[in-house]
């Protein structure tokens, strides 16, 4: 590794810690609501011919982010509300979505958030 590598893993490395865990969490949250939304094809008109929708990638991004939030809600203060909100909004696509909807509490991320309908 040369000089400049090491100094930008280093300016990194600083930055991250300088940020508050609170903020960390929520960009990671916003990140995994902003993939399961492209993967359920909420970003085309008609997202049932959307090119990026993939519901089993959809799932599974679902069900970390529901992880997540389960898991940090206590730190998230403010911020909790609407990330809970955009959660919860996620499940209700992903159930409309599919052909053959999971049952109340078998949908992503359910078994962390209990059931949404």
């Amino acid at each position: 590794m040369n000089d400049e590598s090491s100094l930008i893993e280093g300016e990194v490395v600083r930055e991250l810690a300088d940020i508050p865990a609170v903020e960390v969490i929520s960009r990671a949250a916003v990140m995994l609501m902003s993939s399961a939304a492209e993967k359920l094809g909420l970003g085309e008109p008609d997202p049932a011919s959307s090119p990026h929708l993939d519901l089993d990638e959809a799932r599974r991004v679902i069900t970390a982010l529901a992880g997540l939030v389960t898991a940090s809600v206590e730190y998230l203060g403010p911020h909790a509300g609407p990330i809970r909100e955009g959660l919860q909004s996620l499940q209700r696509a992903f159930r409309e979505a599919s052909a053959y909807p999971d049952a109340p509490g078998a949908g992503p991320g359910e078994k962390y958030t209990g059931p949404v309908y």
